[in-house]
């Protein structure tokens, strides 16, 4: 993991289109603005671990079996 030191205002780009930028910094908490393309898709961690989750219920067995007996 790459930690960076950042000021209010100050920025980071990732991959020359994505800039993330600290807004405001209150005691423990930090706002983030985020600049991408609108094909980048951006998750809180807790929702694309949660989403992670649901694809893998998804495609367990009886995902597998409802998919073959709509096939055959």
């Amino acid at each position: 993991m790459l930690a960076l030191t950042r000021k209010k205002g100050e920025a980071l780009v990732i991959n020359n289109n994505i800039e993330i930028t600290v807004l405001e910094i209150r005691g423990d908490q930090i706002k983030i603005g985020i600049s991408a393309p609108k094909d980048v898709p951006i998750y809180r961690k807790e929702v694309y671990l949660q989403i992670q989750q649901e694809n893998e219920a998804a495609i367990s067995a009886d995902g597998l079996d409802a998919l073959n007996n709509l096939l055959d």
